[in-house]
């Protein structure tokens, strides 16, 4: 089952006024004025994991959304960056650590909230330099043991680390 779409009350081509309507199979957000159709598509995503001595870095989030909550470091990949791009530059960002080598883990579909639809692209950092400190949207970052893991900010992120725990 399809999740609803986010509201959307105006074109933001024009300013006329939007329905739901049928369009090419799907429901769509259509203006009703200049027939302008809003294609309401996934955001792409990145996320690191790094492991050191049965550790997992982790960073507290300092803004919304899941202000106050661990999770991966990570973030939204910039126009025109591509992922491997996006995934090292959040993570400098973030903790201060130089993706050096990385593998890619998976790729992850996250519906969260009303209006929050992310496909996740996680990489496995395998070789890295720095020394991680707090920086960006991160409040704080630790090194969490992989059995001591606290409540993650995202359900997606608890699947990537769980995917990636599994083949420890």
């Amino acid at each position: 089952m399809k999740p609803e779409l986010p509201e959307y009350n105006y074109c933001n081509l024009c300013g006329g006024k939007v329905d739901i309507l049928y369009h090419e199979g799907y429901r769509r957000p259509v203006c009703t004025s200049c027939g302008h159709i809003i294609y309401v598509n996934p955001v792409p995503a990145v996320c690191q994991v790094i492991l050191n001595d049965r550790k997992v870095l982790l960073v507290l989030r300092a803004v919304d959304p899941k202000k106050g909550m661990w999770c991966l470091p990570g973030g939204f990949i910039e126009w025109g960056e591509n992922p491997e791009d996006g995934a090292k530059r959040e993570l400098f960002e973030e903790t201060g650590i130089t993706a050096e080598e990385h593998s890619l883990i998976g790729v992850y579909d996250s519906i969260t909230g009303k209006n929050r639809h992310v496909i996740l692209i996680a990489y496995r950092i395998l070789k890295w330099t720095g020394e991680p400190i707090a920086g960006d949207d991160a409040e704080d970052i630790k090194w969490f043991d992989i059995n001591k893991i606290p409540t993650l900010a995202f359900e997606v992120h608890k699947q990537v680390l769980d995917d990636v725990l599994r083949e420890l």
